[in-house]
């Protein structure tokens, strides 16, 4: 794994790309197979998602690291305890609780709308769904995340991308 982490540390946003716009796609692909759907076969809207998938992971990189300086803060001025970043398991809580409830709820969105634009489509209908991924999911699978070491956590939340894409999929399956 020392390659991994030699080359995560040397192409911070390089490395966040690749790693989102490759395990999201899979992750979106094998959702929409789990469905029992067919995946597109344009090849362009594929490349568009993988283009988007890379520039989200760029903003989760952004997130992850401002997040963790918005804790420091919020401790150093008495808004939370100590703890909160003292202890590593309430450390990679609260991270993920600030990065969820702040930036999660955007990024859906955004992420979204691009979907919307690739597709030429409008509207946000099931985006409830998965704004509710936030709490059942991403606060829990991030609080794994930001327990482990810097240089693994971004490719670590790529691939939950890959585990929510098959649970959504499931979750479709059934309905």
């Amino acid at each position: 794994m020392e390659w991994y982490v030699s080359w995560v540390s040397n192409n911070i946003l390089l490395s966040a790309f690749i790693q989102f716009a490759a395990l999201g796609t899979l992750g979106e692909v094998l959702g929409i197979v789990a469905s029992k759907r067919k995946p597109s076969n344009k090849a362009f809207e594929w490349l568009a998602k993988a283009v988007v998938w890379g520039l989200l992971g760029v903003l989760v990189k952004y997130s992850f690291t401002g997040f963790k300086g918005f804790l420091a803060a919020l401790v150093d001025k008495g808004f939370l305890p100590a703890a909160c970043e003292d202890i590593t398991i309430l450390r990679a809580l609260s991270l993920s609780v600030l990065t969820n409830s702040m930036f999660g709820p955007l990024l859906m969105v955004l992420h979204r709308t691009s979907d919307n634009l690739i597709a030429w489509t409008r509207g946000y209908k099931g985006i409830e769904k998965s704004l509710a991924t936030l709490a059942w999911f991403w606060v829990p699978a991030h609080t794994v995340t930001f327990a482990l070491p810097y240089e693994y956590q971004i490719g670590l939340a790529a691939l939950w991308s890959v585990a929510l894409g098959l649970i959504m999929g499931f979750t479709k399956r059934r309905s």
